[in-house]
């Protein structure tokens, strides 16, 4: 093989190569045309359909509230139980022993 065909080859590869690399640029460009009529179209929806926008944002707020409540009340449950382990530390205990008969007293009508 030339020197000539090799570089006719070569040539070639690269030529084929550039082929390939437009079609992909061509996928990504609709890919991307896609995507921006997706956001378009919620833009669009939201505008168009106010009261379905207040009613999905008011459910995520309920769930988001709720989320927060049950997950601070478990939170504060394992933390009253790991610090009633303390009890028997001299100084610590003493202050925790306080906290868990200040909350006693509440929980007794």
């Amino acid at each position: 093989m030339t020197p000539t065909d090799r570089l006719l080859t070569q040539i070639d590869q690269l030529l084929q190569e550039i082929k390939e690399v437009r079609k992909l640029n061509e996928r990504m460009d609709k890919i991307a045309m896609f995507l921006e009529d997706i956001r378009l179209a919620d833009i669009v929806q939201n505008y168009t359909a106010p009261r379905k926008l207040l009613w999905i944002n008011f459910l995520a707020g309920l769930a988001r509230g709720l989320g927060l409540t049950i997950g601070t009340a478990i939170v504060l449950a394992l933390l009253g139980s790991l610090l009633s382990q303390f009890l028997s530390i001299p100084i610590i205990g003493d202050y925790i022993k306080d906290l868990v008969d200040y909350v006693q007293s509440y929980k007794q009508p």
